[in-house]
C-alpha cells in the first residue's frame, strides 16, 4: 500500500543529512529516514497550511489524547492525560528535566556507548557525568548492574536511559528494566527514559514502557518519547514528557514556563495528532520494510565480508557495525569508509566509551540505495590494501 521503494530527492530541502555530504557519497549517518511521512500526516499539514493563519496555539488540540490511545494500542499502556506535558524535541525536554531535577554538582549516570547529546545534557547544566558502560559479550549488550552499584552514590540524582538503545539496538527486556527500576528506587535515583525509538521495534521483540512496570517504580520514573523518529518528522519540534509523579511534574513545568517553551508549535500539534490517530498501518508496513533492509545487510555481511560483525538490532533502524578486525584507528576507519566505500556513516567514537572501531549505519532508505551501499562496502573491504 505504501511505496517505501520510491527514491525521493532531498536536494534543496535544507537537509542536514544530505547537505554536508559530497554528491557521490551515500549519507547513512544521522537518524532520519528517506521515506515520506504517512499520507494522513502530509494531508493534515497541507490542510493547516491552506488556512493561512498561524497564530499562537491555545492548547495541544487532540495531540495528547491521540498519544494515550496510540500507546494503549501499541504498548498496552495508557498514561493519564494529566501526566503528559510536551517539549520542542526530546533533547530540549531532557535539558529542561535536568534543570528541574538537579543542582550543580549532582551526578547523572549514562550508559555508553550512547546517544552523543546525553554527555552535553549533563555537563552543560553543571552536573558530574558518571558512566555505567554497557557490557558486551561479543554478541549482545547488557546492563552492567555490578558496575552500577560501584558508581552510584548519594550525590547521584538521575540516570538517563536509552530505551530502545541508540546505537546498539537493544530492546530491553521487562525483567532488565524492573531490576534497574528497583535499584534506582532503592537509591533515590530518578530515571529519565528516552524512548524516542519505542515504536520502531522489530518483529518478535516487544518494547516495555518504563513507567508501566509497577506502581512503585512509576512514581520514580519519567518517560520521554516523540512522533519524530516513528513518522519521520524530526524537523517538526514535538515530544512528549510523561511524568506520573506530581512533584517532579510540577518542577518540570516550572522550568518549561521559565524558558517560554510551554506554547506548542502549530505544526507539531497538527502532525502529532494526525500521526498518532492514523499512523498504525503505515508503521506496520514500515517495520516490515526496515526488517527486510536489515536482513539484506546482515546476510551480505555474513556471506561476503564476515570480517565485519553486525550487532543485529532488536529495535531502531540503526545498525551497529564492528570493524575492529580491520586494524584501523578510528580516524583511519572513517577515512576508509568515506573514500573507499563512498559511504558517510556515524563513527562509533561519537557515542563514547565502547565505540572505538565501530560505525553506526542508518538503513531507513529505499532498498535499492541500501543494496548499492552494501555493494560499495563489500567492494571496499575486498579490495583494501
Amino acid at each position: 500500500m505504501y511505496d517505501f521503494d520510491k527514491l525521493v530527492s532531498r536536494e534543496n530541502t535544507n537537509s542536514v543529512k544530505w547537505d554536508i555530504v559530497p554528491k557521490d557519497i551515500i549519507p547513512m549517518w544521522v537518524a532520519d529516514m528517506d521515506f515520506t511521512s504517512p499520507p494522513e500526516v502530509i494531508a493534515a499539514l497541507q490542510e493547516r497550511v491552506s488556512h493561512g493563519i498561524f497564530g499562537y496555539c491555545g492548547s495541544h488540540g487532540g495531540w495528547l489524547e491521540a498519544l494515550t490511545h496510540w500507546m494503549d494500542r501499541r504498548h498496552n499502556y495508557s498514561p493519564k492525560l494529566e501526566w503528559i506535558s510536551t517539549s520542542p524535541g526530546v533533547v530540549a525536554g531532557l535539558i529542561m528535566l535536568v534543570r528541574a531535577l538537579t543542582e550543580p554538582g549532582d551526578k547523572i549516570i549514562i550508559q555508553p556507548p550512547v546517544y552523543r547529546p546525553f554527555y552535553n545534557i549533563a555537563r552543560s547544566n553543571g552536573c558530574e557525568l558518571v558512566e555505567n558502560p554497557l557490557y558486551f559479550d561479543g554478541l549482545k549488550y547488557r546492563l552492567d548492574f555490578e558496575q552500577l552499584k560501584k558508581v552510584a552514590d548519594p550525590k547521584t540524582k538521575l540516570l538517563i536511559l536509552c530505551s530502545p538503545h541508540n546505537p546498539v539496538g537493544r530492546v530491553w527486556e521487562r525483567d532488565e528494566l524492573a531490576a534497574l527500576g528497583e535499584f534506582c528506587l532503592e537509591n533515590n535515583i530518578t530515571i529519565i527514559s528516552d524512548e524516542i525509538h519505542a515504536d520502531l521495534v522489530l518483529p518478535t521483540y516487544q518494547h516495555t514502557v518504563l513507567t508501566a512496570i509497577s506502581k512503585e517504580i512509576e512514581e520514580n520514573m519519567i518517560v520521554v518519547n516523540a512522533p519524530s523518529k516513528t513518522f519521520n518528522i524530526p524537523g517538526i519540534p514535538a515530544s512528549n514528557i510523561i511524568i506520573p509523579n506530581e512533584k517532579l511534574r510540577r518542577n518540570y513545568l516550572k522550568v518549561l514556563k521559565a524558558n517560554s517553551l510551554y506554547i506548542p508549535d502549530v505544526f507539531a500539534v497538527t502532525a502529532a495528532t494526525a500521526a498518532y490517530t492514523y499512523g498504525d498501518n503505515w508503521l506496520d508496513e514500515l517495520l516490515l520494510y526496515l526488517d527486510a533492509n536489515i536482513n539484506l545487510v546482515a546476510n551480505t555481511i555474513e556471506e561476503r565480508i564476515p570480517e565485519i560483525k553486525l550487532i543485529k538490532p532488536e529495535g531502531t533502524y540503526l545498525l551497529w557495525l564492528d570493524f575492529r578486525s580491520l586494524g584501523y584507528s578510528d580516524k583511519e576507519l572513517d577515512t576508509f569508509i568515506k573514500e573507499n566505500a563512498r559511504l558517510w556513516l556515524e563513527p562509533g567514537i561519537n557515542f563514547g566509551r565502547g565505540g572505538n572501531g565501530f560505525m553506526r549505519m542508518n538503513i531507513a532508505s529505499p532498498r535499492s540505495r541500501i543494496q548499492t551501499a552494501i555493494e560499495q562496502l563489500v567492494t571496499a573491504i575486498r579490495t583494501k590494501a
